[in-house]
């Protein structure tokens, strides 16, 4: 296990906890937020650290990894959806034809984040019917549990949607850097000791 390998990890579940978020209280770490929506159209990155501006750009996903990590009762729904997007990757790199349209979609989406940013509703609501159009059609589905209250208003399904397909690109780049499911069983410790010491750094340069 390495360093790459965790920030990926780190975008994963930074991802995922915003999702949980946006469907349990209807709101987010804003600036978590934003680098994770970031990454998806980051395609040709030079590296992992700039796919997310660097490990303070996850350190939401840092936290949470820990957490999931370190403590007696992991969050198991939360293990849940991770294990299941992880699925999900897989199937779509089988699948050329939905990875085109991805691809063209993201493109697309790009154009739209230069103009308006990535947070606005216009390109957030692109990378969720991106979500809806490709990766919603493969199984197993992603299942997001949370208030009906905000799991019935549109612009946070589309933000959740949104949120998913982020965790889908870490998704992709984990399993670029070597990443397999048996190794994060096997290195658990060496992965919590790297997060904890990325957290820290991190910490450092905002302090």
């Amino acid at each position: 296990m390495n360093e790459e390998r965790v920030l990926a990890l780190a975008g994963l579940f930074q991802a995922l906890s915003l999702v949980r978020s946006l469907a349990t209280e209807g709101s987010c770490d804003a600036s978590a937020l934003e680098t994770s929506l970031s990454s998806v159209l980051r395609i040709d990155a030079a590296s992992t650290a700039e796919v997310f501006g660097g490990s303070g750009g996850v350190r939401l996903g840092l936290r949470t990894l820990l957490a999931q990590l370190d403590e007696g009762r992991p969050d198991t729904a939360l293990t849940r959806m991770a294990l299941t997007v992880l699925r999900l990757e897989r199937r779509l790199m089988a699948h050329a034809d939905l990875l085109t349209r991805l691809q063209e979609g993201l493109r697309a989406a790009q154009r739209q984040a230069d103009h308006f940013g990535i947070t606005h509703a216009t390109v957030v609501g692109r990378l969720a019917e991106l979500y809806a159009d490709t990766l919603s059609t493969l199984r197993p589905r992603v299942l997001v549990t949370g208030s009906p209250l905000h799991l019935n208003q549109p612009a946070q399904v589309e933000r959740i949607r949104a949120c998913l397909l982020a965790a889908v690109r870490s998704a992709v780049l984990w399993r670029q850097l070597g990443g397999r499911p048996w190794r994060l069983i096997l290195h658990r410790r060496q992965v919590a000791m790297l997060a904890r010491g990325m957290l820290a750094r991190a910490s450092l340069d905002v302090g």
